[in-house]
């Protein structure tokens, strides 16, 4: 008798009743995958080998900041670049460190623009995936700006080379920024390389922790869709202007907001408060 259970091409009866395999319809993670004897099927184990080398690209992609720059500006919208002390991309994998400090000549630029202190500064920068700011940051960017009250003072999008998140603190705090907002591509997983964060601080400064934040992440068309993101971040950054703070203290409740507008009612869960 021939012994088919590697053969990929052969009906696995484990594979087709697997319990978990309907589930797949409903998430991208790996699950009900089935198995080829010991181990995965092939077309299994070779998705897993294509989503590896995804993430592993999308960390060391060039960062498009010039065709973001173009497109910004393209709106109408004014853009400065800035470099964190990450000299290139090999340091600023192996020192987190420098990539939240802003180099000189790059403070002494923000310091030197005018038109202070400002309402919101937007922060485009490239993160662990670049793949993800290219695809999606300007979209998001524009989105977010146009939906902003005219009579806010917002400062020129700023374009980071080697940032981290913190970087936004010392960016916020040379331009005199109320709220800081970083759009950075997030650190890729082996569902999706191309995933972008956004996050918020108000009265940004060095030595905010990730407590002081608001972070709206999995912005993605197969996640929050970007062109639906803007409009979502634009709430979340009125109502931490209207509180005066972000982080821990600061709760996204557009969606429960909406349904007492709805409803002229109490919202879902507040249990009459305003929150």
């Amino acid at each position: 008798m021939t012994d088919r259970s590697g053969d990929d091409s052969a009906p696995s009866v484990r594979q087709a009743e697997h319990p978990l395999k309907r589930l797949r319809a409903f998430t991208e993670a790996r699950i009900g995958l089935g198995r080829s004897g010991a181990g995965l099927p092939t077309a299994a184990h070779l998705d897993f080998a294509e989503a590896h080398a995804r993430a592993r690209d999308a960390v060391h992609s060039d960062f498009e900041a010039d065709a973001i720059a173009n497109s910004l500006e393209t709106a109408g919208h004014e853009t400065v670049r800035v470099e964190s002390q990450a000299g290139d991309r090999a340091t600023y994998l192996r020192r987190p460190d420098l990539g939240r400090r802003l180099s000189d000549a790059s403070r002494e630029r923000l310091s030197a623009i005018e038109g202070g202190p400002f309402d919101l500064v937007v922060i485009v920068a490239d993160g662990l995936s670049a793949t993800a700011v290219n695809s999606h940051a300007a979209a998001v960017a524009q989105n977010l700006l146009d939906a902003m009250p005219e009579d806010w003072r917002i400062a020129a999008v700023v374009i980071a080379s080697g940032a981290r998140v913190a970087l936004s603190d010392p960016i916020g705090e040379a331009l005199g920024a109320k709220i800081a907002l970083m759009l950075v591509g997030e650190r890729p997983g082996l569902s999706a390389a191309n995933s972008l964060g956004a996050y918020l601080t108000f009265a940004p400064r060095p030595g905010r922790s990730d407590a002081d934040r608001n972070c709206v992440s999995n912005i993605r068309p197969g996640g929050l869709k970007p062109e639906v993101a803007g409009e979502k971040l634009a709430g979340l950054v009125a109502r931490a202007a209207e509180l005066g703070l972000s982080g821990t203290k600061l709760k996204d409740d557009s969606d429960d907001r909406l349904v007492s507008d709805e409803t002229s009612g109490p919202a879902i869960g507040q249990d009459g408060a305003s929150g």
